[in-house]
């Protein structure tokens, strides 16, 4: 898999802009079959940035419906990134 495969998009979201700014943490969103060995080499290459720890999270698709339809949201997969000390967060993560 590529590292452009690997990660999906950053999230930008309330948690994970407060994980930035307490801790040097950034969140993506990834490919459900990546490992942590891959989400780290990928983050590394992409970004130019040392990373100290991978955590993941597999989460499931919620349920939606669109009045007497119903269907559910694919499940997916987040990862939390936890750079070195010293490592600057790239520009898409600083609001």
């Amino acid at each position: 898999m590529k590292s452009y495969e690997v990660i999906r998009r950053p999230l930008l979201t309330e948690k994970g802009v407060a994980k930035k700014e307490s801790e040097p943490t950034l969140v993506f969103e990834v490919n459900p079959r990546a490992n942590k060995t891959q989400i780290r080499a990928a983050v590394e290459e992409i970004f130019k940035v040392k990373v100290a720890e991978v955590r993941t999270a597999n989460l499931e698709g919620k349920l939606r419906r669109r009045g007497r339809f119903s269907g559910y949201r694919p499940d997916w997969k987040k990862a939390y990134v936890r750079l070195k000390p010293g490592q600057k967060a790239p520009e898409f993560a600083e609001i």
